[in-house]
């Protein structure tokens, strides 16, 4: 029988790894109509199965794959799938984005989500062909690389077209921000490559030959070719095309907003020997992106110089020239690009590595750590030699680089001597490669964001791009200039709210967040109104902008209620000192912090929730259809008592 709703596949595949056990289980239109797919079948199934109790590193938790019903469809950028758990980098909620084509596989195959559950009693990986699923061993895998890993599959199963999702000896070895990885790209963040070395799990695999339909075929694809008109007269696009996000170094670099030398600064002097202008010079061979994304992010390069020559790899994306590179006062772009593909190969997070790297760093310059502590390694500043000795290191968990791999908060506690204060995380995430110091919603938008520091949680770009227009449009003329003016701190609650909301859409129906529809809809161009349309016209779901507005409120909602059941509260949602007490020392935002409690008591009450406590009260979650939720808090007394 098919599904009620056209473009899903109307199906999840449960694995329990520890029986060897495979199911297929129907998927539930309620639950499509409440969380669309995506982060939000995520987001429901871990809070109904992964209580306080769970070990993010134990049998009982959930590793879930899943996606949107916009994925496969052709939509532009809707090539996506999520990985969720709860995190062993955080122990609370944690997700990750990864595009490529391991999602669309999936939904050819005929599948919405796959979860596993249990732990197996030796390597294995899943082999998803259409109707045919099964647990294969995985013993001449475990230890092998991710491209290795998926050479080996593709070449065994004999198609050269099945999709792979995998962790590398990072996760194997359980370095608590191990991703996953599918055709070099990552869901990179939460550690979730460590779950599945947790459960024994190396790879999933998969190879789909079925037929993706729309409700409104034509309609939908007049209405995308509408849309791609929208997308070529945005310069910001148009650009992100041209370069990808290495163009963001140089702009980041203007606004003095770059983590330079652990958050130290935000100007680094050498932006341009490491940005997009050069990359695409002399470096870039092609550009390639995944199903459907003509933003072709991936661009390969080549270096060509010794000692490195001859390294063939992915570009190296903003964030990972941020948190290798400026973060740690590198400059030598081979060195970078090389460091990309180890962290790739080796299935780590670029962004936790550099971050964690760049702790050591700063407690090495302070005299906290010394060659004792660092296997002899010397932890200066710009000294790649360093970070490519440490890479390995950290995987293998050999020496310094197991307590690297347990990441910089566990590695701080570890430590102690005072290691603390050098600490730019939230929640125990690392901060990526954005000072709140010189973008207020940003600081905001770090404290507040379910997986711990985080700036794709709200994104929030109509302040750094200063666009008055779409604010105007959005929330009214009598916000204006303030929410416009990205060191301001007034009304940021406002744009963070809003982003959140559209974020937790796009995590669920599949959509990139940081190429094509996602800027327009950011920049005031796309909102809630056309999300809906684009859903009644793929799916038949009969929803209003507003229906659209609530869905991604009630995914937030129950993100945040997943964090209170664990234990989180308004003391948690804090940003490091350095960005609260310590000015910006240069560029345009020199002289300012970050004025978070107020900006925090105003997001508070936009979002209905208690300001003391940051808790949910009953009525907010009875409003979103989610009062079994508040039940279950109520008896652990983590609802507020005064709505």
């Amino acid at each position: 029988m098919s599904f009620k709703y056209r473009a899903y596949a109307g199906k999840i595949i449960r694995v329990n790894l520890s029986h060897g056990t495979i199911t297929k289980q129907p998927l539930d239109a309620k639950m499509a109509e409440n969380f669309l797919g995506g982060s939000g079948f995520i987001t429901k199934i871990l809070w109904d199965e992964v209580g306080p109790q769970t070990d993010p590193l134990g049998p009982e938790n959930r590793l879930i794959f899943a996606i949107g019903p916009l994925c496969g469809t052709g939509w532009p950028v809707s090539c996506r799938f999520e990985v969720g758990a709860k995190s062993p980098l955080t122990g609370i909620y944690g997700d990750s984005s990864c595009c490529g084509h391991w999602g669309p596989e999936l939904k050819f195959a005929g599948y919405d989500a796959v979860v596993f559950e249990g732990k197996a009693s030796k390597p294995v990986y899943l082999w998803v062909n259409d109707d045919t699923i099964k647990i294969m061993d995985a013993g001449a895998l475990w230890g092998k690389t991710t491209g290795e890993t998926e050479e080996i599959i593709r070449k065994d199963l004999g198609d050269h077209r099945i999709q792979v999702a995998s962790c590398g000896p990072a996760g194997e070895n359980l370095v608590r921000y191990a991703s996953v990885i599918s055709l070099r790209r990552a869901a990179a963040r939460c550690g979730l490559g460590a779950v599945m070395g947790s459960k024994n799990l190396k790879a999933v695999a998969v190879r789909g030959t079925k037929d993706v339909k729309t409700e409104y075929p034509k309609e939908f694809y007049d209405f995308m070719n509408e849309i791609i008109e929208v997308y070529k007269k945005d310069f910001y696009i148009l650009d992100r095309i041209k370069f990808g996000t290495p163009i963001l170094v140089e702009l980041m670099n203007e606004i003095a907003r770059w983590p330079v030398k652990n958050f130290q600064t935000g100007v680094f002097p050498y932006a341009k020997e490491i940005g997009g202008e050069r990359i695409r010079r002399e470096y870039r061979i092609k550009d390639r992106g995944g199903f459907g994304c003509w933003a072709t992010c991936e661009k390969p390069v080549r270096v060509k110089e010794p000692p490195f020559s001859g390294i063939y790899a992915k570009q190296p994306e903003y964030e990972t020239l941020s948190a290798l590179g400026a973060r740690l006062w590198i400059r030598n772009l081979d060195a970078l690009i090389y460091a990309n593909e180890l962290c790739d190969e080796l299935g780590l997070d670029t962004i936790f590595t550099g971050g964690t790297i760049s702790w050591a760093m700063e407690c090495y310059e302070n005299g906290i750590l010394t060659k004792k502590d660092t296997d002899g390694i010397e932890l200066s500043w710009g000294n790649h030699e360093a970070l490519l000795e440490l890479i390995p290191k950290i995987a293998k968990r050999e020496g310094f680089g197991a307590i690297l791999a347990e990441g910089s908060f566990r590695a701080a506690q570890m430590m102690g001597r005072g290691s603390e204060k050098y600490l730019m995380t939230v929640k125990g995430m690392e901060i990526a490669a954005q000072d709140g110091r010189a973008q207020k919603s940003m600081g905001l938008a770090h404290a507040v964001a379910s997986r711990g520091a985080d700036h794709l949680k709200a994104f929030p770009l109509l302040d750094e791009l200063g666009r008055e227009e779409p604010i105007k449009a959005r929330f009214g003329e009598k916000y204006l200039p303030e929410m416009a003016q990205p060191l301001n701190p007034k009304y940021k609650a406002f744009e963070v709210k809003d982003g959140e909301e559209l974020c937790a859409l796009c995590d669920s129906l599949s959509l990139c967040k940081s190429s094509g529809i996602c800027l327009p809809l950011y920049t005031g161009q796309i909102y809630f109104e056309d999300l809906a349309k684009i859903m009644k016209l793929a799916t038949g779901m009969k929803v209003t902008g507003e229906d659209m507005r609530r869905t991604g409120e009630r995914i937030v909602n129950l993100q945040r209620a997943f964090n209170i059941r664990e234990g989180l509260t308004r003391k948690d949602d804090r940003l490091p000192e350095r960005f609260t007490k310590t000015p910006a020392p240069e560029g345009v935002a020199k002289g300012h912090v970050v004025e978070l409690d107020k900006m925090l008591n105003e997001y508070y009450r936009l979002r209905g929730w208690d300001t003391e406590t940051g808790l949910i009260p009953r009525k907010k979650l009875e409003e979103l259809g989610i009062g079994y939720v508040a039940d279950e808090l109520e008896k652990m007394g983590k609802i507020p008592k005064v709505n």
